[in-house]
């Protein structure tokens, strides 16, 4: 990964705690590494863990942010955040949300926070 881009995927995780916690989320945990995969944010939300999965892309670049999760990248985000409520005894109900930013050619983030990506998928 080039240097501008993992600077980009830094700011874009900073810019999700703030927004985050503007609406209310507490950010517990930042780069959890469990499970085979990192958990860029891990929230609570009213009586929620929220495991949330980061994506940032500037403009001209081929696919939107909430498309770049594919179903290996799901499963390894399914078995780490089970991993996280495992290994800190989370007995509530948890899920997994994307923030997804595209930044324009001005510097303007534009966001997509999609809910609970999971819902419905079957994992083994």
């Amino acid at each position: 990964m080039s240097a501008s881009r993992a600077l980009l995927g830094a700011e874009g995780e900073e810019e999700a705690r703030r927004r985050l916690e503007a609406r209310g989320y507490r950010v517990l945990e930042r780069n959890v590494r469990i499970g085979g995969a990192e958990l860029d944010l891990v929230c609570r939300h009213g009586d929620e863990v929220v495991v949330v999965e980061v994506r940032t892309r500037s403009v001209g670049v081929l696919q939107p942010p909430e498309e770049t999760v594919g179903p290996v990248k799901l499963r390894r985000l399914v078995r780490a955040g089970r991993s996280w409520v495992v290994s800190r005894g989370w007995k509530g109900p948890w899920r997994i949300d994307l923030v997804g930013f595209t930044v324009d050619r001005n510097g303007e983030w534009h966001e997509s926070h999609l809910r609970d990506i999971t819902a419905g998928m079957v994992c083994e």
